[in-house]
């Protein structure tokens, strides 16, 4: 039987190459114009890069990514330079997890995006295991021999770093959207079928006392909390007054079968409850061709804009996830659903908050 010790390193090699390839191109699925901007507000910003930076950072890492899967397959500065820089990339990677996993941060760490979600503690057991290969790798290869093409390093990182910038063009998104709002008649349905007719006829009671003596009315009081400032507010048009009165903010995706069903939920409220706050939507850019659909399915028509994908995440806030409903009360948030777990969306919650008088 012959040994598979010749054959060892290039096994490793192939493992190694497969698994930075596969996790460069997950964080492009399933196009770098949607993922890119949700990697960097779940993962880059939750970090502390500024909202600027975290698009260029994460271009280039994911370049490194891909030139690091490359540089293993081929010989030139293997040892010296490809082996170190990827076992380097993971330390880095696993200081990152085991801060998270120590501070309690859970959910998807991105390492694969959206196609492979892993917790923290699976990516780093993943990462540790990789950089024993890897170690392993590095005492089983020969010292790297002349002639060395620095130059073919630079173009194997070059080449995928302007390929992304090139497919993903890195968008302003400070801006404030007033202008791709769509207003439109936002008041709830009337059942036709089953319409009560009121006799208005006003009747007047002649007093029988002094009619000068004024008569005592009460003022009903108002209950309503202290109007603020809502972290929402600087994103829709002051049209929308969002922080006057009670408004139900909503932050969907079209395509999102779970935003849908939320958005058909919200109608069967609005058509049960006369009262029910006004709802504005705020839509993910991602298939906006849907909307029609979109309303059609939930059986009413909203006001609603339309956000890139990046200021859709900032905006959610990147912690959370689709489909997110708000309730403000004079800017105050006294519902905030998001997501399909623990937090989402839930009616009867919504309706014990709507009904407190304060």
């Amino acid at each position: 039987m012959k040994s598979i010790r010749p054959y060892l390193p290039w096994t490793l090699r192939i493992l190694v190459a497969f698994l930075f390839l596969f996790s460069a191109y997950a964080k492009i699925y399933p196009s770098a114009s949607f993922a890119l901007p949700t990697f960097e507000a779940k993962q880059l910003v939750p970090l502390g890069f500024p909202e600027w930076l975290a698009p260029y950072f994460s271009r280039l890492m994911i370049a490194l990514e891909f030139a690091l899967g490359i540089g293993i397959l081929q010989k030139h500065f293997l040892k010296r330079i490809i082996v170190p820089a990827t076992i380097a990339l993971l330390v880095i990677f696993c200081i990152h997890l085991s801060y998270g996993i120590a501070t309690g941060v859970g959910g998807n760490c991105g390492c694969f995006g959206e196609l492979l979600p892993m917790s923290p503690l699976q990516a780093l057991i993943k990462n540790i295991i990789t950089i024993a290969l890897l170690a392993w790798l590095f005492k089983m290869l020969p010292k790297d021999t002349p002639p060395h093409n620095l130059p073919l390093l630079g173009l194997m990182y070059t080449v995928p770093a302007l390929y992304l910038f090139m497919i993903a063009p890195i968008q302003n998104t400070t801006s404030v959207s007033a202008a791709n709002a769509v207003i439109v008649d936002d008041e709830p349905f009337v059942d036709t079928t089953s319409v009560l007719v009121l006799d208005t006829t006003v009747k007047v009671k002649t007093p029988t006392t002094d009619s000068t003596k004024p008569i005592a009315v009460e003022v009903p009081k108002d209950t309503s909390p202290k109007k603020v400032t809502s972290q929402f507010s600087k994103y829709v048009p002051a049209s929308i007054k969002l922080d006057e009165g009670k408004k139900i903010l909503c932050l969907f995706a079209p395509g999102c079968e779970h935003c849908q069903a939320t958005a058909k939920i919200l109608t069967r409220m609005r058509k049960e409850d006369p009262n029910f706050p006004k709802v504005y939507i705020i839509f993910m850019d991602e298939a906006p061709e849907e909307i029609p659909a979109f309303f059609a399915f939930a059986g009413s028509n909203y006001s609603y804009q339309i956000e890139d994908v990046g200021k859709f995440w900032s905006i959610l806030g990147g912690t959370r996830d689709t489909p997110g409903v708000v309730y403000l009360w004079n800017g105050n948030i006294r519902y905030f659903s998001d997501g399909i777990d623990a937090k989402a969306f839930d009616e009867k919650a919504l309706k014990k908050e709507l009904a407190k008088e304060k």
